[in-house]
């Protein structure tokens, strides 16, 4: 039984998400309060979090960013904010998925699973592959660059693993979007851009100019192993 980790300070949408997440076989845990989500997600290590971004104490896109800086635990938002510059903001800080208030219970189970299912199901490769100053074990699911181990979303993870393992191949958004957030994804491809942008940031030494994630101006993105020629 997978755990879910509901942070909203509203009583009737704790009470009715609750239900219907039980209802499909979750366990669920509430909090009221950034701290205590903070706390909770420490010591119980949910399988996912539901994370609302307006707390009394803390704001949800601070809550995330304090998570995502030791965990890669999927965390879903619920907001208000209906723009795509919102949306970018909450993928670029680590959310995995961001549901817009008012929302249907059932797709809210429906996100959620979908988000657990693509942490779970990417399938463990038992090789390892070193490319460049990076090393990829995809048996344990870890990358090291040079002498540390990187802490890596599981949409970063999978959307590395996906391009390293066909190096100068180009892939569409469109591909990318369905091997790392599943076909039945429903959203924008160019939530694909911020995910790139954030794995930059971890693997590459200059992330304004990247040796590994080659952008393919008009379609999508290239794998490229710096120590080939």
């Amino acid at each position: 039984m997978s755990t879910i980790l509901l942070v909203d300070d509203e009583p009737q949408i704790v009470e009715i998400l609750s239900s219907y997440l039980q209802k499909d076989g979750f366990h669920v845990v509430t909090a009221e309060t950034g701290n205590e989500a903070l706390e909770l997600a420490a010591s119980l290590h949910p399988d996912c979090i539901i994370l609302d971004l307006m707390l009394p104490d803390l704001g949800g896109e601070e809550i995330c960013q304090k998570i995502r800086s030791h965990s890669r635990v999927p965390i879903l938002m619920l907001t208000a904010k209906s723009g795509e510059t919102d949306r970018v903001h909450g993928l670029e800080i680590g959310a995995d998925d961001y549901l817009v208030k008012p929302f249907s219970p059932r797709e809210l189970v429906a996100r959620v699973r979908a988000v657990l299912r693509r942490a779970g199901d990417y399938q463990a490769l038992t090789d390892q592959v070193t490319v460049g100053d990076l090393y990829l074990s995809f048996g344990d699911k870890r990358i090291r660059k040079k002498d540390g181990w990187l802490e890596l979303t599981p949409n970063e993870y999978r959307l590395l693993t996906t391009l390293c393992r066909y190096p100068g191949r180009t892939w569409s958004r469109e591909e990318l979007v369905a091997q790392v957030l599943g076909y039945d994804y429903d959203g924008f491809d160019r939530t694909i851009d911020t995910h790139v942008k954030n794995l930059r940031h971890k693997i590459e030494d200059d992330p304004k100019n990247p040796v590994y994630i080659k952008t393919v101006y008009g379609f999508g993105y290239r794998f490229e192993n710096p120590g080939k020629n």
